[in-house]
């Protein structure tokens, strides 16, 4: 249940004109009051005889106490109060005791005979909105303040007592809600989001892996954004703010949002926080910048890696400056995924990286010195270019998710230890997309592996089989019956090939790293083997030990380097 406290208004007839009204999209139906400071207040909804202006005038007659100078221009307070989605429909008895303990918890009406006068409209199935006038009965105005964070306390028993959805405690490092207003705007307009929720996604993945504050400020004007910034007098830029081209106001003025409105880690200091001399990229003997990165599926295996190396910072559980760093640069890494992964895995991973982003903010203070790495492995994501999603580049793909799915898991846990309930929700919910994307993104070149696994011959099967026992003698009965056997055989057989020790491989990945509560260990095992021993994520070759013809072998090609590469600039590989 949320409780959202709205803007003081001046008009209370102006707000129940809007309640008692058909809405936006005639969505108000049976508009009525369900409770009100003394159970007696017209309704002008379902009695003939009440007006609008009637309630009006009982609720604003406390304004008259007070001399003319003396009453508060900004009177009315309204506060609107929804169920969760799939939480069952209340009654009118149920939404008027919840106004009833919404009021008393924020001061309105506090219970004392002398509160506020207050009434409480329901126009649709799953909320309410409690308009108030801040004056009391006795010419005071209401201690109402902190009314937010009281209304949100009052909710979260209200949710146990009614059994309904339990909303997360916050701790306010959430970004901004999008208003209704800005809700209706963007329906009116045909768009998909608010501008708002746009321009957040937008200039998060600007973020993403910037080195500085020009290149930053650039990527927002590569990606259509207009960009206005503030420079003080002594030649420092203060701030941004940044606009959709097609978001105007009734003056056809662009809107524009500063980045702190948008998110409380976008603000330009929190922005430039993210900069150090580390995440630079490294310059040419004659002073240039150097543009040459890597081909997308080298980027995902160094993504791979950095992610690796981020779990282990959050497993030893020491330095909370550091762990923070390390989440807040895996948001980096997923904004900087989902902008260039193939079509099939990227409703997921965006939708993954919008649910992180809450995951990535708490009030745990990011050393952003800690994680370089992952800042370093989204910028070579971006840079690289979009991946297909075929061969090599889905292998790399299928690898770089397979690390962030336990990274995912790992921010959940340690946010959880903290007690930051919101952001260790965020981290379980963008866990369960990732696995969805690692399914899309593993699931040709898994197939391709198999293939090679169930063609290899049955001695060789054998010797692997044994391998295993000795090196996970726990877990071995459980692979074994697993369907990812034949891929993590073949990629037994690759390691052998390679000149690697099989049973060395595997009992490091094991010691490294828990695997118990992999959902499929020999799918871990596979990509953790083919990252570690640098073998090709997608090949078809024929091994020696299998049977069949020799198949083609895909591996990454190097891309020849961009003159400027911007953010929205691609490079295809041949």
């Amino acid at each position: 249940m949320i409780p959202s406290i709205h803007r003081q208004g001046s008009s209370t007839f102006g707000l129940l004109r809007y309640l008692y009204g058909k809405g936006t999209h005639e969505e108000h139906v049976d508009p009525h009051l369900v409770a009100s400071f003394d159970h007696m207040a017209p309704d002008p909804g379902r009695d003939p005889s009440a007006t609008r202006q009637d309630l009006a005038d009982l609720l604003d007659q406390p304004l008259h106490l007070l001399d003319q100078d003396q009453r508060p221009e900004k009177h009315v307070w309204h506060c609107s109060v929804r169920a969760a989605p799939g939480d069952p429909v209340l009654t009118d008895e149920q939404w008027g005791d919840i106004a009833r303990r919404i009021v008393a918890a924020t001061g309105i009406d506090p219970g004392d005979g002398a509160g506020c006068r207050w009434a409480a409209v329901r126009h649709a199935d799953d909320h309410i909105h409690i308009i108030a006038t801040l004056v009391r009965e006795d010419g005071r105005r209401p201690d109402h303040h902190r009314s937010g964070k009281r209304a949100q306390a009052e909710a979260r028993l209200i949710e146990a007592d009614y059994d309904l959805h339990r909303v997360a405690p916050g701790d306010g490092t959430a970004a901004k809600r999008t208003t209704s207003a800005e809700r209706h705007k963007a329906d009116r307009l045909g768009l998909d989001r608010a501008a708002r929720e746009e321009l957040r996604e937008t200039v998060r993945r600007a973020v993403a892996g910037a080195a500085s504050t020009d290149e930053f400020l650039n990527r927002l004007k590569d990606a259509g954004l207009l960009v206005r910034t503030k420079v003080l007098p002594s030649g420092d830029l203060k701030g941004y703010t940044v606009a959709l081209p097609g978001d105007r106001n009734g003056a056809k003025e662009p809107i524009y949002y500063a980045g702190s409105t948008l998110a409380p880690d976008l603000s330009l200091p929190r922005v430039q926080a993210r900069f150090t001399t580390d995440s630079a990229v490294p310059e040419g003997t004659d002073g240039e910048r150097m543009t040459a990165f890597s081909a997308p599926a080298t980027a995902r295996r160094t993504a791979a890696d950095a992610a690796w190396a981020a779990l282990f910072v959050l497993d030893a559980n020491g330095d909370d400056g550091a762990a923070a760093a390390q989440i807040a640069a895996t948001g980096e890494v997923l904004d900087a995924l989902a902008k260039t992964s193939a079509l099939h895995t990227r409703n997921e991973l965006r939708r993954a990286a919008r649910e992180f982003e809450r995951a990535s903010r708490s009030h745990t203070r990011a050393e952003f010195r800690h994680a370089q790495g992952l800042r370093r492995a989204a910028r070579d994501l971006v840079y690289s270019g979009p991946a297909f999603g075929r061969g090599e580049d889905g292998a790399g793909t299928a690898m770089v998710l397979d690390t962030l799915v336990f990274l995912a898991v790992a921010a959940a846990h340690w946010h959880a230890q903290r007690l930051h309930a919101q952001q260790a929700e965020a981290a379980r919910r963008a866990a369960v997309h990732l696995r969805l994307a690692y399914e899309q993104a593993a699931a040709e070149p898994f197939t391709v592996l198999r293939e090679r696994g169930r063609r290899i011959a049955p001695s060789l099967l054998r010797h692997h089989a044994a391998t295993v026992r000795a090196a996970l003698p726990d877990l071995a009965e459980t692979i074994l019956a697993e369907p990812g056997w034949d891929a993590l055989a073949a990629t037994l057989t690759d390691a052998t090939q390679a000149g690697h020790n099989p049973q060395a491989l595997l009992t490091k990945a094991a010691v490294r790293r828990e695997l118990g509560t992999a959902e499929s260990v020999s799918d871990v095992l596979v990509w953790r083997l083919r990252r570690t021993a640098d073998l090709p994520g997608y090949s078809t070759t024929t091994a020696p030990g299998t049977k069949g013809r020799p198949r083609t072998r895909w591996v990454a090609q190097p891309q020849p380097a961009s003159a400027s590469p911007g953010l929205e600039q691609r490079q295809r590989r041949r």
